[in-house]
């Protein structure tokens, strides 16, 4: 039943299967979404600073002091960047079936701050270091005398760590933001719609401080340092997140919503030969609906009362809803076979998941360039003049990235405070957006395109001044050609990400089904993982074509390789990924709620 006016008034309205951390029922009101969304922001802000600190200069560890080859290591932050991409699928996986959200944010978070002290110990620890190469001065990999099997293998160990901590942390705390807004108050739905764009902000703040502080503390100050203050950054964020738990509205995980997924798929199987009954009412009344769901073995479904209405799309699956007794095979239908008989709603969230699939594929290409600033941009930086200022201060390779974050960061406000209103206006849709998910991810796909062209010509210029110079046959050579050329593609990419990271953060949290919104986060994180392994794939096999033919594109010698060749191979890939993405985009249905019972 239906709070009353009066008992709104004076409690908020009582949400089903939303509660506290003491297992008390939550209450929503108009604001109170933002009260603890603000303070999981904050979190956040210091988990992004463990995580960009550990990794964004990770390809300048490898190559100077693991002694790895240019191609090697980037092949190495391409796999260990997908796997941390793609641990998410199981965190959230444990989250929405078994643990909650809130739970697994704390454990994961403990095996995250482990992985970080061991990180920290192997390169603070003179028996755990790279033998030979932290004396070595100048950073020669000629003087450098290797690193032993262990010291590797305890590298890597605590790296990986960081990765399956970081698996069950980053989709759970997310969604459970987004969980703080209750989609049925007008007030809270509009600052959902916000809270992704700040989240953002929020991400990008703690990147920025990352590659700003703590990649300076690194090549000026020594590794050990440089990895300690992550793991110092990720305690305080586990303690703050602690702190708040008094706050924090929590959904009961309902047992594994994947099995009322293989339910529907078992049911439209066995009912695949069986013709259509001549009617078919898929529009439930009030007095059905209550008996439909009571078929159903959703937990989350009955504690909500949100329910799908029925779509044409894929109506093969339709057949799992067919009740038996029309077909004159059940004869009590009170307790229906499940897994012969579903409801609607759990159809169309099988639904759900299918329509996602061509939308996950077409962002793929998009992945692989989110790949290339942490690789190759940071490369790039190497090779070219990098003192700025009447005192000749050097500015760390990976560094550069700060632009990235910066050009983000001053983005996000104007998206949510200009763009977002004009475009409403423009629109006349109150939908609390302005552009629809699919278009915003679009405009960044386009974007991400422009930014691997003007990296490609400002390479070419690169390698043509190093010509003119005759530095291409001189290892290591720095081109006198000033490393601020590479802003506009660091700060492109930045806006990029506005529109298509946050637009699959928002879009995979909100065509989920609402039992497996931990999943829908993993999923957009999947997109990066993948397209961070399929961009090491591709590194391989460029890297034996070229050699093949000639020069590898990615030789050890950057003067003599041809990355611009490979962003321009980038920006054609992901021309004709946006083309098919703008296909399904224009053909995609995008769910739709029953109003609560």
């Amino acid at each position: 039943m239906a709070a009353s006016a009066s008992s709104r008034l004076l409690f908020g309205d009582r949400v089903p299967g939303i509660t506290d951390v003491h297992g008390r029922p939550a209450v929503r009101s108009g604001t109170g979404g933002w009260r603890s969304s603000l303070f999981i922001i904050g979190v956040e802000v210091a988990e992004r600073l463990a995580y960009y600190g550990a990794s964004s200069n990770l390809i300048t560890y490898l190559t100077d002091y693991l002694n790895q080859n240019t191609a090697t290591a980037a092949k190495n932050v391409n796999i260990w960047s997908g796997v941390a991409s793609l641990l998410p699928l199981l965190g959230a996986f444990v989250a929405d079936s078994y643990l909650g959200r809130y739970r697994t944010i704390i454990i994961s978070s403990l095996i995250y701050l482990l992985g970080l002290i061991l990180l920290t110990l192997s390169a603070a620890v003179p028996s755990l270091q790279p033998n030979g190469c932290y004396k070595t001065e100048p950073r020669a990999l000629a003087k450098c005398h290797g690193s032993s099997t262990f010291q590797v293998a305890f590298f890597f160990f605590s790296l990986y760590l960081i990765a399956l901590g970081q698996g069950g942390h980053k989709p759970c705390v997310q969604s459970f933001g987004a969980d703080q807004f209750n989609e049925d108050d007008p007030t809270e739905r509009r600052g959902k719609a916000s809270f992704f764009n700040w989240w953002y902000m929020g991400i990008c703040g703690g990147s920025l401080l990352a590659v700003s502080v703590v990649m300076y503390v690194q090549d000026n100050m020594g590794w050990g340092l440089g990895f300690g203050i992550p793991a110092v950054a990720m305690a305080m964020g586990l303690g703050a997140f602690l702190w708040g738990r008094t706050s924090y509205r929590l959904s009961v995980p309902g047992g594994s919503p994947f099995i009322k997924i293989v339910q529907v798929i078992v049911a439209a199987a066995r009912k695949r030969n069986v013709p259509w009954p001549q009617s078919v009412k898929w529009e439930e009344d009030e007095e059905d609906e209550e008996k439909l769901l009571l078929w159903s073995s959703e937990v989350y479904e009955l504690r909500t009362n949100r329910t799908l209405p029925h779509t044409k799309q894929f109506r093969w699956l339709d057949k799992a809803a067919i009740r038996d007794i029309v077909l004159g095979k059940e004869k009590d239908w009170s307790m229906p076979n499940r897994w012969r008989v579903c409801t609607v709603t759990q159809v169309e969230e099988v639904k759900l998941l299918l329509r996602l699939v061509p939308i996950w594929t077409c962002c793929l290409l998009y992945a692989v360039v989110f790949a290339q600033p942490l690789t190759f941009f940071t490369k790039q930086g190497t090779m070219m003049d990098r003192r700025v200022g009447s005192r000749g201060f050097e500015i760390p390779p990976a560094a550069m990235q700060t632009f990235t974050s910066i050009s983000s960061v001053s983005f996000v406000p104007i998206y949510d405070l200009v763009i977002v209103p004009i475009a409403r206006k423009l629109s006349s849709k109150d939908s609390g957006k302005g552009i629809t998910m699919l278009q915003r991810i679009g405009i960044g796909i386009s974007l991400s395109i422009l930014t691997m062209v003007v990296a490609a010509l400002v390479e070419s210029k690169r390698l043509e001044i190093a010509r003119e110079l005759g530095l291409i046959d001189v290892p290591g050579a720095v081109v006198p050609m000033s490393c601020l050329w590479l802003i506009p593609q660091y700060m492109l990419f930045g806006v990029s990400e506005v529109f298509t990271i946050v637009g699959l953060q928002e879009f995979f949290y909100d065509q989920m089904p609402d039992a497996l919104r931990s999943l829908g986060a993993a999923l957009y994180l999947s997109v990066i993982g993948i397209g961070s392994l399929l961009s090491s794939i591709l590194i391989s096999l460029i890297e034996r074509a070229s050699i093949a033919g000639g020069e590898s594109w990615f030789s050890d010698n950057l003067n003599r390789a041809h990355l611009d060749y490979f962003y321009w191979l980038l920006a054609l890939l992901t021309t004709f990924s946006l083309c098919l993405f703008v296909f399904f985009a224009n053909h995609h249905i995008y769910k739709r709620v029953n109003p609560s019972i």
